[in-house]
């Protein structure tokens, strides 16, 4: 095929040009213009009968030129895709695309032509935000080894991150952008609304986007192909009347690849998880009850807590996990404290004031944490597990909260406004030598120190935000409890009930928490 010699608009020029929709197919014409802007920066295009698509062409450095065909009795794509990657600051793959502007429904069946090949190779469903490289990109990605996730750039030449979705092979995917929120799907051979996995993520998009289907090796002397079956694409109009409805995901998050996984997705409202001790199981309140449930997933299980069932986000287990503090209104307007076996059991009242809310129990299983309104002020106090007189630890105007012990038991680390905005400040158990931690421009809330005593997680709101409301951007951040750079974990749309309490697993390596999303059903 003859290459066109004449340059023409770089991309950014050729979004304010006249085009046709990128809903409808593209004139003879412009499919040669389109044809000849992207050979003359680059890489050769094809068009061809592509069925949904407008035209295909490898993106970045690959060894093997890929391929596109598409087969129109079942609506199938075979794509043949090379590369090294589809990850770090670049990617390199075979791509099939259409120009899309507004919201859509993208859905396949994804399975390899091959079985074998590098288990990291990819399938996508994909939406660009260029044609370059290092794009800002969302898709979900299907495996060789049926790991199936969420990842993103979210602007060009940033590394890129994922969210996995707690199954493996699904039968069929789909990728959504609802404005600017991009949802992974997974949608049921017998139609209706395709159901939300728990994966989704923020980001602000420019129109037109690119949308389509994409094949990478992770290998780049080797061309894989893969078959996209039952593809459809479709608009998604919203409108004033649609009722949105909250999601919840809880999820795992590794400090050290910071790749995170949806361990359970439900629309019922879930907060504040906790680790079991022996790593096996997590703990999360929804309404009014506290939930056990498997780090792998599954169905949560009710744990019986007598009386007291108007639970909020303020629970955790002691350092045996042999006993459960919870945060209960159930016998007044105001939440107190109460123990009971971890098990299951009837409720002990720890404090007798109100309103009382757990946060910490010291290394030694002696004393709990908390934070306590006590004459209108909000300060941090402790009390003796096994029951007695509450003390006061801190006496500065203004909120202090969300009190956690470092494991060598010689601080508390606790959230205060004090200095004009939340920080996090530490002091000594007795409530001596008061510090502050962190100096940034955001608001840093409920500092929890790691099991191994190297790092502290905490959660961070914008600097305009006051309180720490639900339904917010924020960030889940990680800091060297010695000092040093402050790094970012996850960037999530969440807040109250994400981080409330403890949720390190016990060996130090993964944090959980719980994500939201508001979709318009």
């Amino acid at each position: 095929m003859k290459l066109c010699d004449a340059p023409s608009p770089s991309p950014e020029d050729r979004r304010t040009s006249q085009k046709p929709s990128p809903r409808t197919s593209l004139t003879s014409a412009s499919r040669v213009f389109a044809f000849c802007w992207l050979a003359w920066v680059g890489s050769s295009v094809f068009a061809g009968d592509l069925g949904l698509f407008d035209l295909h062409k490898d993106i970045g450095s690959v060894g093997r030129e890929g391929s596109a065909s598409f087969d129109a009795a079942n609506s199938s794509y075979e794509i043949g895709g090379g590369g090294d990657n589809m990850w770090f600051t670049n990617d390199a793959f075979h791509f099939v695309w259409k120009e899309v502007s507004g919201d859509f429904a993208l859905q396949a069946a994804i399975s390899w032509v091959q079985p074998g090949g590098n288990a990291h190779r990819k399938a996508c469903l994909l939406v660009r935000q260029s044609l370059a490289p290092d794009a800002a990109y969302v898709d979900v990605a299907v495996h060789g080894d049926g790991l199936t996730s969420l990842q993103y750039r979210d602007h060009p030449g940033a590394m890129t991150h994922e969210i996995q979705a707690n199954i493996n092979r699904p039968e069929r995917v789909g990728l959504e952008r609802r404005t600017d929120t991009f949802c992974m799907t997974l949608p049921q051979n017998t139609g209706g609304p395709a159901p939300l996995s728990g994966s989704f993520i923020r980001l602000k998009f420019s129109d037109p986007v690119y949308v389509g289907l994409g094949v990478c090796a992770h290998d780049n002397d080797v061309l894989e192909r893969a078959r996209f079956s039952e593809v459809s694409v479709s608009a998604k109009a919203s409108t004033g009347a649609q009722k949105a409805v909250l999601h919840c995901a809880l999820e795992l998050v590794p400090i050290g690849s910071k790749d995170r996984r949806v361990v359970y997705h439900t629309t019922n409202h879930i907060e504040a998880p906790n680790w079991s001790r022996d790593g096996k199981s997590l703990l999360f309140n929804s309404g009014g009850g506290i939930y056990r449930m498997p780090v792998t997933g599954g169905v949560p299980e009710r744990i019986e807590t007598g009386f007291a069932v108007h639970c909020n986000n303020d629970h955790g287990l002691s350092p045996d996990g042999s006993q459960l503090a919870v945060s209960d209104q159930s016998r007044g307007p105001n939440s107190r404290i109460y123990i009971l076996p971890a098990t299951g059991g009837t409720p002990r009242l720890l404090t007798d004031l109100a309103p009382s809310y757990w946060h910490g129990w010291s290394p030694d299983g002696s004393t709990i944490a908390y934070c306590a309104r006590r004459d209108g002020e909000f300060d941090i106090y402790t009390v003796p597990a096994a029951g007695g007189l509450e003390r006061r630890l801190t006496t500065a105007k203004g909120l202090d909260d969300g009190p956690d012990y470092s494991p060598d038991g010689r601080y508390i680390y606790f959230n205060s406004e004090r200095s004009g905005t939340m920080q996090i400040w530490r002091m000594k158990p007795d409530g001596s030598e008061q510090e502050q931690v962190t100096k940034d421009p955001f608001n840093n809330w409920f500092p929890h120190p790691s099991p191994d005593g190297k790092w502290l997680a905490f959660l961070s709101y914008e600097h305009e935000v006051t309180g720490h409301p639900a339904n917010q951007l924020v960030r889940l951040r990680l800091r060297p409890v010695g000092g040093g750079e402050v790094q970012e974990l996850a960037r999530l749309f969440g807040g109250q009930g994400t981080l409330n309490v403890p949720s390190w697993s016990p060996d130090s390596k993964l944090v959980a928490f719980v994500s939201y999303e508001l979709i318009a059903q």
